[in-house]
């Protein structure tokens, strides 16, 4: 596994799913980090508590990253509990798969809100905070982004918009030695995917069958990518969107 000793992280949205396992592995790699929530304090405690279990240091901390003034405290937070910033993963997103006959406008502002609107924000305050050294921003994307899913309008639009927030900050933030990259994830069995009941129905199946692997991925098939993004292993990797879905076409 990739060294992070000496880091310092944040993970949004990071009290379940993919967050959650991308928190832990940050952990299990050295790095100190601050579990972003929204509303889940006992899940953000539960992750706080295991990565403690395990010898590692963490925090919860709530936050809306859609909200300057929360995001601008989530970081102020994790400065004064660890003394600097280096890794920032942009996890937290909704999602709601609605046919555009049913489209509304607030279900729009919804998503943009917390899955571009947040990045761009929490990005914005990670340059601001990096060291001299730079850091590593590592944004959550989805194969949504370049697959045509029926009824998943607004999310790919908004996951499409992050891939475009990856290039373009790599691009802006790279003289500053500042790494933007991003993750695509496939179908990916988390608490949410189940709530929605994705898991179990047939959505699963025609993920399943389009995925060469001939399975759904779990948190920690993402995590691992996470960290390696977050290391100095990726020290000449920058602007990329690394799909992460197990052969999914």
């Amino acid at each position: 596994m990739s060294d992070l000793k000496g880091k310092v992280a944040i993970v949004t949205g990071a009290s379940k799913g993919i967050g959650a396992g991308i928190a832990r592995s940050l952990a299990a790699a050295g790095a100190a980090v601050a579990v972003n929530y929204a509303s889940s304090r006992d899940g953000a405690d539960r992750v706080v508590a295991d990565i403690k279990a395990k010898g590692g240091r963490a925090i919860a901390v709530k936050g809306d990253v859609a909200k300057s003034a929360d995001v601008c405290r989530l970081f102020e937070e994790t400065r004064k509990a660890f003394g600097r910033i280096d890794v920032l993963v942009n996890n937290a997103g909704t999602y709601h798969f609605q046919p555009l006959e049913d489209f509304t406008e607030d279900e729009f502002h919804l998503q943009f809100n917390t899955n571009v609107l947040g990045t761009i924000l929490t990005a914005k305050e990670a340059a601001k905070r990096f060291g001299p050294d730079g850091g590593s921003i590592i944004n959550i994307s989805s194969v949504a982004s370049e697959q045509a899913v029926p009824t998943a309008m607004i999310y790919s639009a908004s996951k499409g918009a992050v891939d475009t927030l990856t290039r373009v900050l790599a691009a802006e933030l790279g003289p500053r030695k500042i790494r933007v990259n991003a993750i695509a994830p496939g179908g990916v069995e988390t608490e949410g995917t189940h709530a929605a009941g994705v898991v179990g129905g047939d959505f699963e199946q025609q993920m399943v069958a389009r995925t060469a692997l001939g399975r759904l991925g779990q948190p920690d098939d993402i995590a691992r990518v996470a960290v390696f993004l977050a290391s100095d292993d990726a020290a000449w990797v920058t602007g990329e969107r690394l799909t992460a879905s197990g052969g999914y076409h």
